[in-house]
């Protein structure tokens, strides 16, 4: 079993920025791939990054990329996610999982252990 638990969400304006924090426990969990994902109101969860096991690859959505950064630091068992240049359609809970890392990454079915999320709200 592995456990994250998610942290930094918060309000922030538009324009700013926030650093997100999984924090991993549990069997062997720097060995897995990780990703970030994103729920709004009324829509269905959606992939946000990911990042392989070394964190030597990153994967992001079209919507975030040059804005989000993903990486990890496997001697804490944590993994990040930096969001400059907020935009109120960023507002979301966002969770963090983690997969064997074997399939595609994007897809949330490839990751079997997920954190309970953290809200992030962009106001305009």
């Amino acid at each position: 079993q592995v456990q994250l638990v998610e942290s930094g969400g918060g309000l922030v304006q538009a324009g700013g920025s926030l650093r997100l924090s999984c924090a991993a426990s549990g069997r062997t969990s720097s060995s897995y791939a990780m990703g970030w994902f994103r729920q709004a109101p009324g829509k269905e969860r959606a992939f946000v990054a990911a990042i392989n096991w070394r964190g030597g690859i990153t994967y992001y959505a079209d919507s975030v990329k040059g804005r989000f950064t993903m990486s990890r630091d496997n001697a804490k068992n944590t993994v990040y996610l930096q969001m400059n240049s907020l935009k109120p359609e960023d507002t979301a809970v966002y969770y963090c999982a983690a997969g064997d890392g074997l399939g595609n990454l994007l897809r949330l079915g490839e990751y079997d252990y997920w954190g309970q999320g953290t809200q992030v709200t962009v106001s305009s």
